[in-house]
């Protein structure tokens, strides 16, 4: 049976302790961490051994799974300087992940955008853009294998990987067993596709289900844009999206973004019951 969870830095607090009771009131069962809600940096130089252990007990006693580390950065960032140490930074974090308990790192396949790395730009689709990002990936995938880690691309119309197809390229061009999907039924629509839904769905789970180690949950109101609106609140067919999820065979935790704290407990609800009976696993 699949979970649900939810993203940390969602919850802002001044304290892990508050981040975490937080999201488990709400009904989570697993957490996509960024570190700066534990240590105030996404990618710190160094855990000590006193940090882990408060991280993991906060887990433990809000009966949380660490279901993934947030290691975005821009793969693909246009300055070579700020690439090389993004990269550098992520191999920290992937070196960190099995220390805290999870086997699952984020990824952001990123942007030529100066600025921002969720941005679209059209040079993000050249030659010399992929070249450079199987570049990252492949650095990372080095580091993952050394440490047992699975990485998680993420299909999302304003980065590199912006079709499924482009993400199932990645894979197979990159060939290696650590490298997985980031499952969003949100963030697959390019212009124009909305009408056929369920077509495009069944595409992405056809190239992308046998490989998804994360999923997440949220929503889109406008025509090809990525999902920035809380689950149900928007065009995605959820039933069919989670009827999909479920055919695949994906088993982990659902993370459901893009919503504010007070917002949680509805949107974890609605995903409950937009589920397939038996799908999902209750807290």
């Amino acid at each position: 049976m699949a979970t649900l969870g939810l993203l940390s830095p969602e919850f802002p607090s001044s304290t892990l302790e508050a981040n975490l009771n937080a999201m488990a009131a709400a009904g989570a069962t697993g957490v996509q961490l960024d570190l700066v809600n534990a240590v105030g940096d996404t990618f710190p130089e160094n855990l000590t051994d006193t940090q882990i252990a408060a991280i993991k007990d906060g887990f433990a006693a809000n009966r949380l799974v660490l279901s993934a580390l947030s290691g975005t950065y821009n793969m693909i960032d246009p300055d070579p300087v700020k690439r090389a140490k993004g990269a550098q930074a992520l191999d920290r974090l992937i070196a960190l992940a099995p220390k805290l308990g999870t086997r699952v790192v984020t990824l952001c396949t990123g942007s030529r955008d100066p600025d921002d790395m969720w941005r679209r730009h059209e040079a993000s689709d050249s030659p010399e853009a992929w070249q450079d990002l199987l570049v990252t990936t492949r650095q990372a995938v080095r580091t993952a294998e050394d440490h047992g880690i699975f990485l998680g691309v993420e299909t999302e119309v304003g980065n590199s990987i912006n079709t499924v197809r482009k993400a199932r390229r990645l894979l197979d061009e990159v060939g290696s067993p650590s490298l997985k999907i980031i499952m969003d039924g949100a963030n697959i629509f390019q212009k124009g596709e909305l009408p056929r839904m369920r077509e495009k769905l069944d595409e992405a789970f056809e190239l992308l289900g046998a490989d998804i180690v994360l999923a997440h949950a949220k929503d889109l109101d406008r025509d090809g844009e990525a999902g920035h609106v809380p689950a149900g609140l928007g065009r995605l067919d959820y039933p069919y999206y989670l009827k999909k999820m479920q055919e695949s065979g994906y088993q982990g935790s659902i993370i459901l973004h893009a919503l504010k704290p007070e917002q949680a407990v509805d949107r974890l609800a609605f995903v409950s019951n937009a589920a397939p009976p038996g799908y999902l696993k209750s807290r």
